[in-house]
């Protein structure tokens, strides 16, 4: 194959499917990203995650504006403009550190529900593996290495300020690899006598690269079922940012026209309850469009009972309050605690001691003046799974209801690690139907607390169990702790261990 820029033609190329991944162990395979490992051709979806998450609405607005100019410029001048244009609005003064995170612990599931299930079969097979991409290597480097298996990626390198804090949002040389500054990259990579057995791309700016394998495949542009997430390399465990859909160009347009519409609706949700007395609430909710479904026995056999509940989002308590219809206080704990705690505008907020050995005193001295709810998993968990129920609740001898609560996000979710966290409860109220379902468990008997002759740990998985089974959820080790530690690139986490069978 003429390795001549300008000269080599789609025809030159194989499809994919023709390619056999069979013995393929002993070799290596250099892989494009946007529209051959990845479904999607473009990147801007990624890098509107990237401008909203490490940066704010405005510039992701800023970025989403900007797509007609480069259009343009990719027509008129070159596709590396064009993508030089979207990369300095989405990084320019971003935080490195914040860009990290973001590649980390936000873009990971949108990434994992994009990957292309033809080129994954292929790529899978080979034993070295490289990404040759025109994104910045920053922006997908964590996940391709960690749920790919790749072992490097060529891509695009960002500038930074001379701190090295920042990206300036221009881009390193040899510029944005792109045609021939790909095949530049893998001979400098490889060397011009040891390049990579088999090059996969699906457009022309990937032919450049691909004639210098020893093999080259197209993956045609279709449309084809991504491959399923959850059966990569490794699953992913946690999973950060606000959005519950990857915001391609059309779902990001309609989500920002909703945005002001959603926030105003959230601010009158959330600050209209608050006036009218608890028994009313169930009826200001159907006027605010605020669905919630309850399910199981809500009035308890005697007054000071504790409700034991798992944790999707902030607004939990407000939504048991409402369910319970009537003004239950909440127990939460010092590490969750943001400036601005909008829960204890509408129910009582608690916070109890961190010291060992006094949580449970002090929650035995709060139900005797009423009803008390706790989230034993000590932070909002999102996954489809349950954290470790913290056994502080679990000295009680009786009066534990367990209650299990949905919570159904179509455009935003209501909880975050990084941000303005006392946002939380407003983007849970911003859906045009936010919808939850409560359901409560019968209190615990008497044999299976620890009078019955049950040890705290063993009252506190129980009652896990009964909460993941209404759910059908999975029990798992992990803690709050292991949550936090592996979003912030502290800790990895051991699944085989952290999840019971």
């Amino acid at each position: 194959m003429s390795t001549q820029r300008g000269s080599i033609k789609q025809e030159s190329f194989d499809l994919i499917s023709r390619c056999k991944p069979q013995d393929r162990s002993a070799q290596t395979v250099a892989s494009d990203l946007d529209g051959t490992l990845l479904i999607s051709k473009t990147s801007v979806s990624y890098c509107l995650l990237v401008a909203l998450e490490a940066g704010s609405y405005p510039r992701a607005l800023a970025v989403l504006l900007s797509l007609p100019l480069a259009y343009l410029a990719q027509k008129l001048v070159s596709e590396s403009l064009a993508i030089q244009i979207v990369l300095f609005i989405t990084f320019a003064g971003l935080k490195i550190r914040d860009v990290e995170y973001v590649a980390r612990s936000v873009l990971p599931r949108f990434y994992a529900e994009d990957v292309h299930p033809h080129t994954w079969k292929v790529f899978r097979s080979f034993g070295r593996k490289y990404v040759v991409t025109a994104s910045p290597r920053i922006m997908v480097e964590p996940f391709v290495t960690r749920y790919l298996g790749v072992d490097k990626v060529l891509g695009t390198e960002l500038e930074v300020t001379s701190s090295g804090s920042r990206a300036t949002g221009f881009v390193r040389n040899p510029g944005v690899l792109v045609g021939e500054k790909k095949r530049y990259a893998l001979v400098n990579e490889f060397g011009a006598n040891n390049l990579p057995d088999l090059g996969l791309g699906d457009s022309k700016s990937d032919y450049d690269f691909m004639s210098i394998c020893k093999e080259g495949y197209i993956v045609p542009q279709a449309k084809v079922k991504p491959f399923p997430g959850n059966k990569l390399l490794k699953q992913i465990t946690f999973q950060d940012g606000r959005l519950v859909h990857r915001p391609t160009p059309m779902v990001a347009f309609l989500t920002f026209l909703w945005i002001p519409i959603g926030f105003i609706l959230s601010v009158v949700r959330v600050h209209l309850i608050v006036h009218f007395p608890a028994w009313s609430w169930n009826y200001v909710c159907k006027l605010l469009g605020i669905r919630i479904i309850v399910k199981g026995t809500r009035d308890p056999p005697c007054r000071g009972m504790l409700f034991v509940s798992n944790h999707r989002s902030v607004a939990d308590p407000i939504i048991i309050a409402i369910s319970l219809k009537r003004k239950i206080r909440c127990a939460n704990y010092e590490a969750s605690e943001c400036p601005i705690n909008v829960t204890s505008l509408v129910i009582p907020v608690v916070t109890l001691k961190s010291a060992e050995g006094t949580e449970a005193d002090e929650i035995r001295r709060l139900l005797k003046d009423g009803d008390l709810v706790t989230f034993p998993e000590g932070t909002t968990c999102r996954e489809p799974f349950l954290l470790k129920f913290n056994p502080l609740f679990a000295e009680l001898s009786e009066g534990i209801v367990p209650v299990a609560i949905k919570s159904c996000n179509r455009i935003f979710h209501g909880s975050s690690v990084k941000g303005y966290k006392w946002m939380d409860p407003y983007f849970s109220f911003m859906d045009p139907i936010p919808t939850f379902e409560v359901t409560f468990l019968s209190a615990l008997p008497l044999e299976m607390t620890c009078k019955g002759g049950k040890t705290e740990s063993e009252v506190a998985g129980n009652i896990q169990r009964a909460v993941a089974e209404e759910l059908g959820l999975q029990c798992t080790n992990l803690t709050w702790e292991d949550k936090f530690e592996i979003l912030l690139g502290t800790g990895e986490g051991n699944l085989e261990e952290d999840f019971k069978t």
